[in-house]
């Protein structure tokens, strides 16, 4: 069965899952929603997506775009929308459109918890998501922090977590927000990461605490662990090297930063020199005892569109979480050089 997927919201993260949806063999995308003419819109006519128009029509005519429809003409052509629009936008498409259409929805992390049945990290928790209406793929850095701690508890147990995270101020593209000259710190304590995590691993106890830089690359978390049982830095290692969507970047390669991840990407080929893979330091990996330490850097703009993928199929019923896994890790090359 081939998964017919419609896309609102053709942003940072929409246009990442829209590229993914047309590389995975079981799916067809079968367009996307647009307010108004922009690059954005003229790059999805050139790639041959069908556009349907939130906004009538006159717009995209005037600059040679003839929209497939209207924003409802999406739904009775799809299985499953998934909606990429900023935060409250899906709630409110919500109740106005997915409910009264029964449509199947996969929103952003953007969203409260409450507006779907499950928060989803696929190899956390993926068979919550099965066949269910509505699911929330949740933050970047909640994706991250779950990809990781995830197999540090099941191997060795968690006692409590304390993450700090050092957030980039804006994306690259972004010339409206971020600080320019400051750090600044959440004022909320802990701050939402840690309370969005304990929606997908209930019984980890995490406190999280944040501030924004001056950077538009990655994000940066350092993560102090209290484990259950006693761990060596090599036996963390092993651990990390071998669970999927992780990858281990060294200081010996000379990639010490997060400016040397991105280049690393452009350099291998990554489409649009993404990183969907938590990267993870050899060198910042040490223990005291039972308390682990770690760094990892996390790629806002791409961590998420896998758990996308893998919540599409969910929803649609596909049983096999690992089998889903490692379908979208081979369309785009998860875990290759």
């Amino acid at each position: 069965m081939t998964i017919k997927v419609g896309l609102v919201g053709y942003g940072t993260i929409g246009k990442r899952v829209a590229d993914a949806v047309s590389m995975q063999k079981d799916m067809e995308l079968i367009g996307i929603t647009g307010h108004s003419y922009s690059y954005k819109m003229e790059v999805a006519k050139r790639k041959g997506i069908k556009i349907f128009s939130m906004n009538g029509t006159g717009d995209f005519k005037n600059n040679g775009i003839t929209p497939a429809g209207n924003f409802e003409n999406l739904f009775d052509e799809i299985d499953v929308v998934v909606d990429c629009t900023p935060k409250k936008i899906g709630r409110a498409n919500k109740e106005k459109y997915y409910v009264p259409k029964k449509m199947k929805a996969i929103f952003q992390g953007g969203e409260k918890p409450d507006i779907a049945e499950a928060s989803f990290v696929a190899q956390c928790n993926y068979d919550e998501a099965l066949n269910k209406d509505y699911v929330r793929v949740v933050s970047c850095n909640t994706t991250g922090l779950c990809r990781t701690l995830h197999p540090i508890n099941q191997n060795y147990g968690i006692d409590s977590v304390h993450a700090t995270l050092v957030r980039r101020a804006a994306d690259p593209w972004d010339i409206y927000h971020g600080p320019i000259n400051a750090v600044v710190p959440v004022l909320e304590l802990p701050s939402h990461h840690g309370p969005d995590v304990q929606t997908v691993l209930r019984d980890v106890n995490i406190f999280s605490t944040a501030m924004a830089v001056p950077t538009t690359l990655m994000h940066m978390h350092s993560v102090t662990v209290d484990m259950k049982k006693d761990a060596s830095v090599g036996d963390i290692l092993d651990l990390f090297k071998k669970t999927t969507r992780i990858r281990v970047v060294r200081n010996a390669e000379k990639i010490r930063s997060t400016a040397e991840i991105m280049e690393f990407a452009k350099d291998i080929g990554r489409l649009r020199s993404d990183m969907p893979e938590i990267c993870v330091w050899e060198e910042g990996i040490g223990v005291e005892g039972k308390k682990l330490f770690y760094l990892q850097a996390i790629h806002q703009e791409s961590d998420v569109v896998l758990e996308n993928m893998d919540a599409i199929r969910a929803v649609t019923g596909f049983k096999d979480g690992k089998k889903s896994i490692e379908m979208t890790n081979k369309s785009l090359d998860i875990n290759g050089f």
